[in-house]
């Protein structure tokens, strides 16, 4: 079994509708703004508010579950033209950095992407254009070279996108000699293991384990190579070759559907035994993250096609609408292979999935009188994705667009 039908729901009946969804991101944003204190920032959803978070500071405060996430949202949907906002946020992720390094409960500030001030950093910049920041998001991005977790949300990879960002905005050659240099550790980190595997080794909260998800592993640190590599002007054939061997061997498939284990030894439900279907771990996130190396690739491009009809055979997450493991996320997968294939039955299924996020959205807020304030597991991300399906558009938030 590639999939446990317990942690899925059966997909609703209602059919797409362009005008209902952008009503659904005008509320859910609006609510947003709502639950908006400046002292407090945003309350902690009970789902989100478990006991291990309430040490790591990134749960209120950060681009993945804080503040910073939903301003980002917030900000960028205004942007785009689906909603137009009451107040003004650009001073807003200066102030929760500012909240964050004055936290008595924080023994030192870490510079990550999504859990640590690099992310808030570069929010911050890109709201206000600040040259402060900008100096202190460097100082980050260097201090996160070689960091042991190898992975997205702590690790170099994630400050490497913030470089990225930096560079196209401003041209400026310190971002470019750091992702250089970032680069080159994270090729050098990148060992090869048996049967063709190449990984990483992620040590990270007190544990040494090889992931092979975007969210702690090896999906996410090829997504970031590739995009960095096509920025920088460098040859991604190594890259592809290592990538597709990877995920060939460690694919388990049953009648034409593909899933991924979170680890790289120990079977299809890890080391908890547990299946999963979702971005972070399982085939959403691997077609999310390896759909850009997969143009021209026939192989490729078969097994990301077959895993996507696995995230389509298991159905919405019951988990809830989110991007990181709920509805949302593994919609992208669909958006994805649309970008790649141009074949409009993944659009439709992309808006199918859309549709159901922003029911479990609404089914949420009444179950529990409140929205669900992030954007990595809550509805700034619902909204974001139903956005893109509206624009068919592919682009992650946070990874591939900001």
């Amino acid at each position: 079994m590639l999939f446990d039908p317990q942690g899925h729901e059966p997909l609703t009946d209602d059919v797409w509708n362009e005008a209902a969804a952008k009503a659904a991101i005008r509320q859910i944003a609006a609510d947003g703004e709502r639950g908006f204190d400046s002292q407090s920032l945003w309350p902690m959803h009970p789902l989100d508010d478990g006991e291990a978070a309430k040490h790591w500071h990134w749960e209120t405060f950060g681009v993945y579950m804080g503040a910073t996430g939903v301003v980002w949202a917030l900000d960028r949907l205004q942007r785009e033209g689906f909603v137009d906002l009451a107040r003004d946020w650009t001073e807003v992720p200066r102030q929760v950095h500012e909240h964050y390094l004055s936290d008595p409960e924080l023994d030192q500030p870490v510079p990550g992407l999504w859990m640590g001030e690099g992310g808030m950093l570069l929010v911050a910049y890109l709201l206000g254009a600040s040259h402060e920041a900008a100096d202190r998001l460097e100082e980050c991005v260097a201090a996160n070279i070689g960091n042991e977790t190898n992975e997205l949300m702590w690790g170099s990879p994630g400050t490497m996108l913030a470089a990225l960002v930096m560079l196209e905005r401003t041209g400026e050659a310190r971002w470019r000699v750091l992702l250089e240099q970032a680069s080159a550790d994270l090729w050098e980190r990148w060992l090869p293991g048996p049967d063709g595997c190449w990984l990483w080794t992620q040590r990270l909260y007190g544990r040494e384990r090889q992931f092979i998800g975007p969210a702690h592993g090896f999906a996410g640190n090829v997504s970031v190579l590739e995009l960095v590599s096509r920025h920088l002007g460098a040859e991604i054939s190594v890259l592809r070759e290592r990538a597709r061997e990877t995920i060939a061997t460690l694919a388990f498939r049953e009648h034409g559907l593909v899933n991924w284990p979170p680890l790289g030894s120990g079977g299809l439900g890890g080391g908890d035994g547990v299946i999963r279907v979702q971005w972070c771990h399982g085939a959403p996130g691997v077609v999310i993250s390896l759909a850009g190396l997969a143009r021209g690739d026939a192989e490729l491009v078969e097994l990301l096609r077959s895993a996507g009809e696995l995230t389509w055979t298991a159905g919405p997450l019951a988990k809830g609408a989110g991007l990181c493991h709920g509805t949302a996320g593994n919609g992208f997968a669909f958006l994805k292979l649309f970008e790649l294939t141009q074949d409009e039955l993944w659009l439709g299924r992309a808006r199918r999935f859309a549709t159901h996020a922003l029911l479990q959205v609404e089914r949420s807020r009444s179950k529990y009188g409140r929205g669900r304030y992030s954007l990595w597991t809550g509805d700034a991300g619902a909204a974001v994705y139903a956005s893109q399906c509206i624009s068919a558009t592919a682009d992650m938030p946070t990874i591939d667009y900001w």
